[in-house]
C-alpha cells in the first residue's frame, strides 16, 4: 500500500532528538505517534507526492496512525492548486486534525485566489463544536482577511466564540493582536467594550505589546484596558 510506503519513507528520515523536542511542544499528542521528521523535510516529501497521480490512497486513509503523517497529509492539501478540489480535501480532512501544529501549517496556497468562496468555508467552520476547525477558520480569517478584503462583520464572528479550548482561545488572541496591528482602530473597541472574554481580553493585550508592529504609544494604552 502507498501509506505503507510513506511510512517507511518518513522513518528513514527520523530524528530521534527532534522528535523529543517536538514532544514537548505538542503535549496533546502521544510521544509514541511521533517519528520525528522535521518540517522542511516533510515539504518537500509532500511536493514530491502530490505529484503522484495515486495520492490520494494515502490522503483517504483516515485517520492516520502517526503525528508525521497527518502533518505531510497537510502539506500535501496545502499544495493543490484547484481550489474545488482542495477545499473538498480540507473540510475531509478537518475532522481528524488533532493538535495545533497541523492545523496551523495547513495553509493552502490556491485560497489566496478564491477569498469570496473561502469566506463561506470559514462561515461554517467557525460555528462547529471541533476544537481544530474553529482553530483553523479562525486562522483562515487572519491570514486572508485583515488586510485589503477586510469588513467588520470579520472580528465580530470571532468574538463571538465562546470556548473552554485553550488552543481556540489562544487562537482568538492571536487573531485580534494581528488585527491590531493591521486594523488598529477597528479593533480597539472589542478590547475597550469588553467584548472577548477575561482571559482571551488579557491574552490579546500581551501578544500586541509583544509585538513589533505595535507602536509604544499604542502599547501603553494597551495595557491600561488589562482586565483585572
Amino acid at each position: 500500500m502507498l501509506t505503507e510506503e510513506i511510512r517507511k519513507e518518513l522513518f528513514g528520515l527520523q530524528d530521534s532528538k527532534y522528535r523529543d523536542f517536538q514532544s514537548k511542544l505538542i503535549p496533546d499528542i502521544g510521544p509514541e505517534t511521533m517519528i520525528g521528521v522535521r518540517t522542511p523535510q516533510l515539504r518537500k516529501l509532500a511536493a514530491d507526492l502530490g505529484k503522484r497521480e495515486d495520492i490520494g490512497v494515502f490522503l483517504d486513509d483516515l485517520p492516520h496512525r502517526y503525528f508525521d503523517e497527518n502533518q505531510l497529509h497537510a502539506f500535501i492539501i496545502s499544495g493543490i492548486r484547484d481550489f474545488g478540489k482542495c477545499i473538498s480535501e480540507v473540510e475531509r480532512f478537518l475532522p481528524y486534525v488533532d493538535n495545533w501544529a497541523t492545523c496551523d501549517q495547513m495553509s493552502p496556497k490556491v485560497f489566496r485566489k478564491h477569498r469570496p468562496e473561502l469566506l463561506e468555508h470559514i462561515r461554517v467552520w467557525i460555528r462547529s463544536n471541533r476544537t481544530y476547525t474553529v482553530r483553523f477558520a479562525t486562522g483562515m480569517l487572519m491570514e486572508h482577511f485583515l488586510e485589503e478584503d477586510f469588513e467588520p462583520e470579520y472580528p465580530d464572528m470571532v468574538s463571538q466564540i465562546r470556548s473552554d479550548e485553550y488552543y481556540v482561545n489562544m487562537m482568538t488572541a492571536w487573531y485580534f493582536a494581528t488585527a491590531l496591528a493591521k486594523q488598529y482602530d477597528r479593533i480597539l473597541p472589542y478590547l475597550q467594550e469588553n467584548r472577548l472574554d477575561p482571559w482571551t481580553h488579557n491574552k490579546t493585550i500581551q501578544k500586541a505589546v509583544e509585538s513589533y508592529r505595535i507602536t509604544p504609544e499604542q502599547k501603553t494604552y494597551l495595557r491600561s484596558l488589562r482586565r483585572r
